[in-house]
């Protein structure tokens, strides 16, 4: 019988309080229940390939859970405790539904596009869902970051930073950043510019099948992952951005589609 691994923030009340509610429930029906905080990277539970996680609470959880899953290619069904939430389709009222839905096969399985970021130093070799962006180190200053789309040279950016995205991810920090939101079954990346300073400001989509290079021109940069810095981009140094060979196996609920998700969550008709 497949288990369930409910990932929460220890920082999250109303999902730590759900998570037990949802544990009991559950576990009386004899299904094997773990529980994992994402937040403490000194203890985390690893699910197997055959473990359904469960992410209770926002995007920034969902990414975290969207990690674990991936790393053993396992399923991840997102539950929405967040004020956002582009990235999860169950609403609180339908979890114990769609978990079990989940469970039995019921639900659509939608592989979506991550991304494989490195350096060729070997100092980063990451894996994140959402965008890498190489910013700015100092507050103040910009950092110019040149683009290769394989061999081919695009745009110098004077920036505070400069993205590349999934679509999965087009809804998070691209948006914000005036980039296009697109739907997470394609597979293609989006570059798209923040703030940039005397430059052309629009997004470029490529073929996710494609390698992206951004290089750091004239002064460091800082590696970003899903909102995590991971290294610094040294003046001269590429980081290389490619899809992931794996994608992740997102559990998708038809209760709560990608419209109704942008409308609630941009809170469309209300002031």
């Amino acid at each position: 019988m497949r288990d369930v691994l409910l990932v929460t923030y220890q920082s999250r009340e109303d999902a730590l309080a759900l998570a037990d509610a949802v544990t009991a429930d559950l576990s009386a029906e004899g299904i094997s229940v773990r529980r994992t905080l994402a937040d403490l990277d000194d203890h985390v539970e690893q699910p197997n390939s055959d473990t359904l996680v469960v992410s209770l609470g926002g995007d920034g959880t969902f990414l975290r859970a969207a990690r674990l899953a991936h790393g053993v290619d396992a399923e991840i069904l997102g539950v929405n405790l967040g004020r956002v939430g582009f990235l999860l389709s169950v609403p609180p009222s339908l979890l114990y539904q769609e978990i079990r839905r989940a469970l039995r096969g019921e639900l659509a399985i939608e592989t979506r596009v991550g991304l494989r970021v490195t350096t060729p130093n070997g100092n980063v070799d990451e894996f994140c869902l959402n965008e890498v962006v190489v910013e700015r180190s100092q507050v103040g200053r910009m950092v110019r970051v040149t683009s290769y789309i394989e061999d081919d040279e695009f745009l110098t950016y004077s920036a505070d930073g400069v993205m590349v995205a999934t679509a999965t991810g087009s809804t998070g920090y691209n948006f914000s950043a005036g980039g296009p939101v697109l739907s997470p079954e394609l597979n293609v990346l989006v570059l798209t510019p923040i703030a940039p300073h005397f430059t052309i400001d629009r997004s470029i989509v490529v073929g996710a099948h494609q390698t992206i290079r951004l290089r750091a021109i004239d002064r460091d940069g800082v590696i970003v992952c899903d909102g995590t810095s991971v290294g610094t981009l040294s003046a001269g140094d590429d980081v290389i951005v490619t899809c992931d060979p794996r994608g992740v196996k997102v559990a998708v609920s038809e209760q709560l589609g990608l419209g109704a998700r942008l409308r609630q969550s941009l809170r469309e008709g209300h002031a």
